[in-house]
């Protein structure tokens, strides 16, 4: 089972990722959020021809979908490690699955890093510095909160008081027969 101090440890660069196919997917869903972000920050930019922007905004849209891919797999492979567990009747279902709590602590892991950067920059005013750093300060304690509240699940599933369940996210914009904009090029033919 994982535990979010093995997490943020990882996500940080502190420790290698876990182990087994379940540290594959942790991983896979750390270096595609690391991808997105990249790719956010360069969508962004105003002195580049559009032709850019949108090879940005695509490598966006799978990143995005290989990011979900991953959240689930990690549902997948810890609702499998726990198939000898009960669930007890009247335990209580989570809305948030491990998955997705596991990829909010990699996304919060880049948050802090950039945020820890712009309070080490010499070419702003103190200013800046200073409200860097409270922001700093609240990411860092909403990465705790959100630490225990995935240690409280899992411990609460591996004793069969709480369950949560997989959810495909069916990403519509990415699928050609789903999207009207993209079924629509084929003439109104789904396909």
């Amino acid at each position: 089972m994982i535990r979010s101090a093995d997490l943020i440890a990882f996500h940080d660069g502190l420790a290698p990722r876990p182990a087994g196919r379940l540290g594959g997917a942790i991983e896979a869903n750390h270096l595609h959020n690391q991808a997105l972000w990249k790719e956010e920050d360069l969508a962004r930019r105003r002195n580049v021809c559009d032709a850019e922007i949108v090879a940005n905004k695509r490598a966006i849209d799978l990143n995005n979908q290989k990011r979900n891919d991953a959240i689930e797999r990690i549902d997948e492979l810890i609702l499998q490690s726990l198939q000898s567990v009960t669930t007890a009747p009247g335990a209580r279902l989570s809305s948030e699955t491990a998955g997705a709590m596991t990829d909010r602590l990699s996304i919060l892991s880049l948050k802090i890093r950039a945020m820890r950067e712009q309070t080490e920059r010499t070419d702003v005013d103190r200013a800046h510095v200073d409200a860097c750093l409270q922001r700093l300060a609240r990411l860092i304690a909403q990465r705790g909160d959100l630490a225990a509240c995935l240690d409280c699940l899992l411990a609460e599933v591996a004793r069969g008081e709480s369950y949560f369940k997989v959810y495909r996210q069916h990403k519509m914009y990415n699928d050609a027969t789903l999207n009207p904009a993209l079924y629509g090029e084929t003439g109104g033919r789904k396909a």
